[in-house]
């Protein structure tokens, strides 16, 4: 009689344990949505200065790019449609940034 009992105390034990581990299981926060919420609030906090940062980026490299065409333009090198691609799309790119983040954060 005696090992019947413990057995039910045994089995009442485990299921109260797994009972727990459920219970503040589904109660914790999943890790990292604290730091989300965190970095979401200092992009809406510097997006406009991260905007104009990309703007003025865009348009350094767009000078850049655009003399580098210009001088193989000049010396001759006529086979440049490779480099005005690679031109426009990073132009396009980095003036499309400033959207993407925009939809991303909701700013």
């Amino acid at each position: 009689m005696r090992n019947h009992k413990k057995i039910y105390f045994i089995r009442a034990a485990i299921l109260t344990a797994l009972f727990y581990c459920l219970v503040f299981q589904v109660n914790a926060q999943p890790p990292g949505i604290q730091e989300f919420g965190d970095a979401t609030r200092m992009v809406k906090s510097q997006y406009h200065a991260l905007t104009y940062t990309a703007s003025i980026l865009g348009a350094i490299f767009g000078l850049v790019g655009g003399l580098r065409v210009y001088n193989n333009w000049q010396s001759g090198k006529h086979h440049i449609d490779a480099q005005v691609m690679g031109w426009l799309g990073a132009f396009i790119f980095l003036q499309l940034i400033a959207v993407i983040m925009g939809a991303m954060y909701g700013v």
